[in-house]
């Protein structure tokens, strides 16, 4: 641990120690944003026959032959078939038979058209255009073929998803467990809302805000308490969390001052440090290691080097940690829309928003990019990668970076 990693370097060497939760079987309907446990495929093509796509008659096409306006053709209509049923006959040379919207295509029958194109009786239906074989039937397994894979293990159930396995007939899944995360802040500072401001205290934000971002990426959080600026505290409720949780995530006391205890009170229970601070601004100081196969992530307790550290080396964890087979966040180039004055000696990421602008996407960057400047956090849902030894960005530089 004596060389500082870069944050991509500390984020994979923490992927590379993570492994997925275990699985549990739920109902289909409590599925969704759950991470697939196993590959699925398909029962039966969808749709499972030949169908209508439109309210309209099946018929022959070889009997449409030379229809027109001038020169039209009338069948005769031998039944009607709503949705969900069957025609009672075949079509003949000759005749068409009455379709509804996904009604089976009858037997004989190659092509479909729609009410609005003939002119019918109770009796008769009459064409003015000739039809191909074909022609507006959706053939069956249009949409799916059987056996075909549908869903592949650590992929997240999105509305499709959800809607494809629906039409199968699957009624539960195997899906990861949602990791049980436990959060432990550490300051003698700390007070809680509701609590008076007294001298010298501040707010627990850091509580709060990670609470919300585990629960974003599909998490269990579980608040372990805050301890006082004392190894022994700090270690109590580490040890709490190693015993109860999937993972751990403390803010506060990673840096190197006399009150920086967190790192002690790590290795006091056991934990394998991995890495102490990464080559990163905002979100240098941190603490990472592995108790019982499971990370123990110690992070600032100024809250935007916090979130920061969190999104740039945590998060493919915690991804992993989930099921999820893509772990690393996804790639982009962007265009800032306004400059950034300080020079960056170490990599620094810039917290902001994606917008559209004369249509380019732009990232809109929050003024303020300070260490503990938690605003900066609200509505940002990208980062840029400033490169060590950068001096000022100027309005209209292109940067790496990824999406939160």
């Amino acid at each position: 641990m004596n060389k500082t990693l870069s944050y991509e370097e500390a984020r994979d060497l923490l992927l590379s120690q993570v492994r997925p939760v275990g699985a549990e079987t739920l109902p289909l309907e409590i599925c969704a944003g759950r991470v697939l446990a196993e590959t699925v495929s398909a029962r039966y093509s969808v749709p499972p026959f030949d169908r209508s796509p439109y309210d309209g008659y099946a018929f022959r096409a070889a009997d449409s032959a030379g229809a027109s306006r001038t020169s039209p053709v009338t069948l005769r209509v031998l039944a009607e078939v709503p949705a969900g049923s069957l025609s009672p006959c075949p079509v003949t040379e000759g005749a068409a038979v009455r379709i509804m919207t996904g009604a089976p295509i009858p037997e004989g029958a190659d092509a479909v058209v729609m009410f609005e194109k003939t002119e019918f009786t109770a009796e008769t239906v009459t064409l003015f255009s000739p039809a191909r074989p074909g022609e507006n039937v959706v053939r069956a397994g249009e949409d799916v073929t059987a056996g075909a894979v549908l869903a592949e293990a650590g992929s997240l159930i999105d509305a499709g998803t959800l809607g494809t396995l629906a039409s199968q007939g699957f009624a539960s899944l195997e899906v990861f467990r949602k990791p049980k995360v436990g959060i432990i802040s550490t300051g003698s500072e700390l007070i809680e809302p509701g609590e008076p401001l007294l001298p010298g205290k501040i707010g627990n934000s850091n509580r709060y805000t990670f609470t919300a971002l585990l629960e974003g990426l599909g998490c269990l959080p579980l608040y372990l308490g805050t301890a006082r600026d004392e190894t022994a505290a700090i270690a109590a409720l580490l040890r709490e969390g190693v015993k109860t949780c999937d993972a751990v995530l403390l803010t506060g006391g990673v840096s190197v001052g006399d009150y920086d205890l967190t790192p002690e009170a790590m290795e006091a229970c056991g934990v394998k440090l991995l890495f102490r601070g990464v080559d990163l601004k905002p979100g240098m100081a941190c603490a990472y290691g592995m108790a019982e196969e499971k990370p123990v992530m110690g992070l600032s307790g100024n809250p935007a080097s916090a979130v920061t550290n969190f999104h740039a080396v945590a998060v493919p964890a915690l991804k992993r940690l989930r099921g999820l087979r893509d772990c690393l966040p996804q790639a982009l180039t962007v265009t800032l829309a306004a400059g950034f004055q300080k020079a960056s000696p170490a990599t620094r990421l810039l917290r902001g928003k994606l917008l559209l602008s004369d249509g380019e996407v732009k990232l809109q960057i929050a003024p303020e990019q300070g260490n503990a400047v938690l605003t900066s956090t609200i509505g940002c849902d990208a980062m840029a990668v400033v490169p060590a030894g950068s001096g000022p960005v100027a309005p209209g530089t292109k940067l790496k970076g990824f999406m939160l």
